[in-house]
């Protein structure tokens, strides 16, 4: 594996020329950011050798590379998921190159489901803890280069960089929650038993991406913040039909509120 990560990486680096500080994971929805970025190369999965392509409805499929925020960063306009048929490895092997080619911080966003009562549609959260009910992304034989075997998770997200999204959302007078994720395995959205149960343990919100790369981004040393934006609610009356349509309109509605955040934090890093 470690072999490939590299050999990837060299073709990027030889394709690009470009060493980026700051790595991004753009979910459902919310590739808008891109149009913030100052574009210096960008770079198709398909044309990236042993990289995943997206198959999902709203998951661009392309490596940016450019300046946001004063910083340079690569962004993934377009995740993986387990459930397109993906390994874990796979999912989580852009994360790896990316470390490869110089981020030193990860930002991630996604679209999630609320299941804390106080929660409503088009809300922002801000991580700062995850319950992972999807398969680890570690499982298998460690590879002692990208990190350790038994990687410490006291931390997962970053609490500077938490502190410093939350100065962000007082003074542009933004409503941002602050809670813990639910990662599952999707596709289906949740049953409303399902919805109890991750309320009971402790989520705030339920979604089907994120924890994998955070995981091996912290395995490999790497501060992580993510934010994600509560397109459904699974909450006792609350709960209706959802489709990915749906998801991908009020994501895209809230966009405007998680772009600011983003790049002012950015520009903080």
């Amino acid at each position: 594996m470690l072999e490939t990560i590299k050999n990837t990486a060299s073709f990027i680096q030889n394709k690009t020329n470009f060493i980026p500080e700051v790595g991004i994971i753009l979910g459902t929805g919310l590739g808008g950011l891109v149009k913030d970025i100052e574009i210096e190369h960008t770079l198709d999965y398909e044309d990236i050798p042993d990289f995943p392509v997206s198959t999902v409805e709203g998951h661009h499929g392309r490596l940016i590379f450019g300046q946001l925020g004063g910083k340079k960063i690569v962004a993934m306009q377009g995740r993986f998921h387990y459930y397109e048929g993906y390994s874990m490895q796979e999912v989580t092997f852009p994360v790896r190159v990316m470390k490869i080619l110089g981020i030193k911080t990860l930002l991630v966003s996604n679209a999630s489901g609320g299941v804390n009562p106080d929660y409503e549609i088009g809300d922002l959260m801000i991580l700062d803890d995850h319950i992972n009910l999807i398969p680890n992304p570690l499982i298998g034989k460690n590879v002692d280069e990208l990190g350790p075997r038994f990687p410490d998770m006291s931390e997962p997200y970053d609490h500077i960089l938490i502190e410093k999204a939350k100065r962000i959302v007082k003074k542009n007078s933004l409503k941002v929650q602050v809670g813990c994720y639910v990662a599952t395995t999707g596709p289906t959205f949740e049953t409303p038993k399902e919805y109890q149960y991750f309320r009971i343990i402790g989520g705030d919100t339920v979604g089907m991406s994120t924890v994998p790369e955070v995981i091996v981004a912290r395995q490999m040393g790497i501060p992580c913040f993510a934010i994600s934006i509560i397109t459904d609610l699974g909450v006792p009356g609350k709960i209706v039909q959802v489709t990915h349509e749906e998801v991908q309109k009020v994501a895209a509605k809230a966009e405007s509120k998680m772009t600011l955040i983003m790049k002012e934090l950015i520009a903080q890093i």
